[in-house]
């Protein structure tokens, strides 16, 4: 088991087992044997091979081809057996329900779980309210009640708290919202982004008026020019990169079960849209881990691929089984569709080792043919499910119902990978390197943790390019731009805020192409970058038909990752 040093520590301070006094009482090879076991367990009900199932997860997660969840890493086999990343919780326009539903939210944070709401049948600020005589304090107030509940509660006791906060464009308190977090203390444990329809950025386009419309009468308080709420979205996420974009009518139009609702929410990182008490479960695919020598080049091993894809969708699907649903209202939601979201990690890796810049055609239409090849792979994989066991509850009303049935609405969906990532020793998601030496600053209790990438590395040493020189300049600057190696060198490990924002998108679009959810995406600018540079990110984004994108400009507000690492270990 090839486990990295800060693989190592991130285990050790978050997943593996402690006991009574706080001492460690199991290693990286327990951990996956205690959660493989548990997720086996399912195979009873089915007539399986417990044993034998339980010995494939184990090979699947030790040799970090694949990874769920950190719930699951965090709890399965154990007494809590909270299995869900994330979930969503409907906000109601009463005391009773908004109460009910941060009760919901906090025993959700306790158990490891992060929460997404949308806050838009919240009635306005200062609306008045006949029955006490006196004014609403609006959605704001109410997130600002969400938030400090999250404060006090760590996930599962290991981490922060994390939330999705969503307000739709035509609601009246829309241009408090998007302003809200300039104050660099406001709601710290939410994510934001406006819910944007079609209409909105056609009248943005047009520069039209914008009616902002009373949630619960339906009357029309304010009319602006879509323009102007357009260029209060673009200076916040310039000066603090929130509010992201939720584009809503993209959401609905993929819902797989549209009788039971429409869909107005995601989870906290936006990779999955959920209905109100949907969960999912999610597990990603390590790319960089399936390229092999072919008539001596690189390759992709799409054999090893699939049967990896095929233990994945049934790891999935026993974790909906298995689960410890916190809520009934959770539980049969989920039961009746059983959504999964089988993603991927170490993509900009895996075109590092193909030979394949990150910013070329070469790899978006890679990415596309290889997300289909998963897409495909994993619905066949959730049609033999179906057959073995039965599919999906909700499927008579699903847009399933005239075709092969499946035994999950969703099964794919691209998360952004951060730990688990880090566990797997690989480059996030569909993400393209961050840098080629970074620190992760003020995680895992205050720890910074330096990384430098070992695939670029390797890749300098075989091409007889490694040196001191070359070292000590990633080491100070995270890149090799500034240095006299190759050009086609430097396009290979070429690094995120190097990288054209068009690029980011059409892997962003390559990938959803073929996804059922959606795919969280971060575009990393520098800080350079201009309020121009994010509109027209976030204009192609709709146009390109992605559900949903959030940048994040170099420095404009305290961040986890920063590219050197502030230190020499090599001498020139």
């Amino acid at each position: 088991m090839n486990i990295s040093p800060n693989a190592l520590t991130v285990l050790q301070s978050r997943y593996l087992l402690r006991d009574n006094a706080g001492m460690l009482c199991e290693d990286p090879v327990q951990l996956f044997r205690r959660v493989s076991n548990a997720m086996a367990r399912s195979e009873k009900k089915f007539g399986g091979d417990e044993k034998k199932v339980a010995d494939e997860f184990y090979e699947l997660m030790s040799s970090l081809r694949f990874l769920p969840n950190s719930p699951t890493l965090m709890n399965a086999g154990t007494p809590k057996q909270q299995l869900s990343a994330c979930f969503v919780l409907p906000v109601e326009d009463s005391l009773n329900g908004i109460f009910d539903t941060l009760k919901h939210a906090a025993l959700i944070h306790q158990s490891g779980g992060g929460t997404g709401f949308n806050f838009s049948k919240i009635r306005p600020k200062n609306d008045f309210l006949p029955d006490s005589g006196g004014t609403a304090s609006g959605p704001l107030s109410f997130m600002e009640l969400f938030d400090a509940s999250t404060e006090r509660i760590k996930q599962g006791g290991k981490r922060r708290g994390a939330n999705m906060g969503i307000l739709n464009c035509d609601h009246p308190d829309i241009e408090e919202f998007i302003s809200f977090k300039k104050d660099p203390l406001a709601l710290r444990n939410f994510n934001i982004s406006v819910g944007a329809g079609d209409a909105f950025l056609r009248a943005v386009e047009k520069n039209e008026s914008w009616n902002l419309v009373h949630p619960g009468s339906g009357a029309v308080t304010k009319t602006i020019f879509a323009k102007e709420l357009w260029n209060k979205i673009i200076d916040n996420a310039w000066a603090t990169g929130d509010p992201g974009m939720i584009f809503i009518d993209a959401i609905e139009r993929a819902n797989p079960t549209p009788k039971q609702g429409a869909i107005n929410c995601t989870n906290p990182c936006g990779e999955v849209p959920l209905l109100p008490y949907e969960a999912c479960n999610l597990g990603s695919v390590n790319l960089s881990l399936f390229v092999m020598r072919k008539n001596n080049s690189a390759a992709i091993d799409y054999d090893t691929l699939e049967k990896t894809i095929f233990s994945a969708v049934r790891f999935l699907d026993n974790v909906v089984e298995e689960n410890n649903y916190i809520l009934p209202e959770i539980e049969s939601t989920v039961k009746r569709n059983r959504k999964i979201g089988l993603g991927v990690m170490g993509w900009a890796e895996m075109l590092i080792k193909l030979g394949i810049p990150y910013a070329s055609e070469e790899a978006v239409s890679l990415g596309n043919s290889l997300m289909k090849f998963i897409n495909e792979i994993s619905e066949r994989a959730s049609e033999l499910l179906a057959k073995e066991r039965g599919n999906f509850p909700g499927w008579a009303g699903s847009i399933f119902s005239s075709r092969t049935p499946v035994r999950n609405a969703t099964r794919t969906a691209i998360a952004p990978t951060g730990t688990i990532g880090v566990i797997a020793n690989t480059s996030p998601s569909i993400e393209p390197l961050f840098a080629l030496a970074f620190r992760r600053e003020h995680v895992l209790g205050g720890k910074t943790l330096l990384e430098i990438n070992e695939t670029g590395k390797k890749l300098l040493e075989s091409k007889g390019l490694y040196s001191n020189t070359t070292m000590n300049t990633i080491l100070a600057e995270g890149s090799i731009e500034h240095t006299a190696l190759p050009g086609e060198i430097k396009s290979l490990l070429q690094t995120s805020h190097a990288i054209a924002p068009e690029w980011h998108l059409r892997h962003q679009a390559a990938f959803q192409q073929y996804t059922d959810n959606a795919v969280s995406k971060t575009i990393n600018l520098p800080n350079n970058a201009t309020r121009g540079d994010i509109s027209e990110i976030y204009m192609r984004a709709w146009k390109m038909r992605l559900k949903g994108i959030t940048v994040f400009r170099d420095g404009c507000k305290p961040q986890v990752m920063n590219a050197g690492t502030s230190c020499e270990v090599c001498v020139s």
